[in-house]
């Protein structure tokens, strides 16, 4: 994407993979060493932490045992401005696996999101906001030395011989049911009314994983339907090396009941570019009831973004309240909570505090990049659509 010189313009979509960047949380995450240099237990730890599920653990162990650089799979849609859990976590998690030797196809579906009628199925839109998307990872410090971004519209149109007969085969093979059980991976549920376009939608992104050769299917629990789709498609076809589905946890959104962010809802979701009052204001209004873990975003952002990125958790109090106290694990963290030695008025600002830390880098990126200010101009004014 652009550098730091104001002169600069966005790079096309098959430039950006000339870009390279040491991501500044190496070290904090124990990186320091070469992947080479890891045991197979190191290898698995690492890489396994990267999911709330695994399917499955012993075929994963075999194949970081097998093969050097495992290929990892993981997509998104350009469809508006980057929240925290896309931009951060993903930055967590790829950096994860890199640092075990795997190599990450980071799969931009422009063409997807045009079928899923996303901004208005403006592809020239779309494929804007995929540019802006890479922008933040290059800013917030995704190591990009072992990852590829994938343009689906470039790579489909010029591999057209091997993936329509795949998608195809797939399409064959699979009843309309099951297909549009699988449309959850759209943000859907199978009550809405579906297009044909999102009805094809799932069959291409199982055919995704084969076409790209994926090891590993590394994305959030709610493309689990679809990755267990293309390991029933390996059955089907006496396929004998299933892809694992490694599914990262799904941060829910800031207020009650929220089960995940939505860029529709300002309120639900932190973006990568909020100023630090819009940080501090929308943390102070979460919901963050006292003595309850369960359902509690605030507990949720600093288990999944904080803690794996310092490592502590810092909180600054008066000392009639307990004084200042540094929290090196998630489990002491709960446990002070629940017996209310740790309290919401002591969580807040303290969470608001770190998630400012992280993200200045990336304000700052906008902020003294003339051509990514101007990026970022465009895609806040694109209206967002379901």
């Amino acid at each position: 994407m652009a550098g730091e010189s104001s002169n600069e313009v966005p790079l096309p979509p098959s430039d950006i993979n000339s870009l390279s960047i040491h991501s500044p949380q190496q070290q904090q995450q124990g990186e320091d060493r070469s992947s080479a240099a890891l045991t197979l237990e190191e290898k698995f730890k690492i890489v396994r932490s990267v999911g709330e599920e695994c399917i499955q653990e012993d075929e994963l162990m075999s194949l970081l045992g097998a093969k050097p650089e495992p290929i990892c799979y993981d997509g998104f849609e350009p469809s508006g401005r980057m929240h925290i859990a896309q931009g951060v976590v993903k930055a967590i998690n790829v950096n994860k696996l890199t640092s075990a030797g795997c190599r990450v196809k980071i799969w931009i579906a422009d063409w997807f999101a045009q079928l899923n009628n996303k901004m208005g199925g403006d592809l020239k839109k779309i494929q804007t906001v995929g540019r802006y998307l890479i922008e933040i990872w290059q800013a917030v410090g995704m190591n990009l030395d072992k990852v590829e971004f994938l343009w689906s519209s470039e790579e489909i149109n010029s591999r057209a011989h091997e993936y329509w007969p795949l998608v195809m085969d797939i399409a064959r093979r699979n009843k309309l049911p099951r297909i549009v059980r699988c449309c959850q991976i759209m943000g859907r549920n199978e009550q809405d009314e579906l297009t044909a376009a999102q009805i094809f939608y799932p069959c291409m992104q199982c055919a995704d994983i084969f076409f790209l050769k994926a090891d590993i299917c590394q994305l959030g629990m709610d493309q689990r339907k679809v990755n267990v789709l293309a390991r029933e498609y390996c059955d089907d076809t006496k396929r004998k090396k299933k892809p694992i589905i490694l599914s990262h946890h799904m941060l829910p959104g800031l207020q009650q009941g929220q089960e995940k962010m939505s860029k529709s809802d300002p309120s639900s979701s932190i973006f990568m570019e909020d100023e630090e009052a819009e940080v501090n204001l929308k943390i102070k209004k979460a919901y963050c009831p006292p003595k309850i873990v369960e359902g509690n975003p605030c507990i949720e952002y600093i288990k999944y973004i904080v803690f794996p990125w310092f490592g502590i958790f810092e909180v600054e109090r008066d000392a009639k309240n307990g004084g200042n106290k540094t929290f090196t694990s998630i489990e002491e963290l709960i446990a002070d909570y629940e017996k209310e030695e740790l309290h919401p008025a002591d969580v807040k600002p303290a969470l608001a505090k770190a998630l400012n830390k992280i993200l200045q880098p990336v304000r700052d990126h906008f902020k003294n990049n003339s051509d990514a200010r101007d990026l970022l101009r465009t895609v806040k004014a694109y209206r967002v659509t379901k």
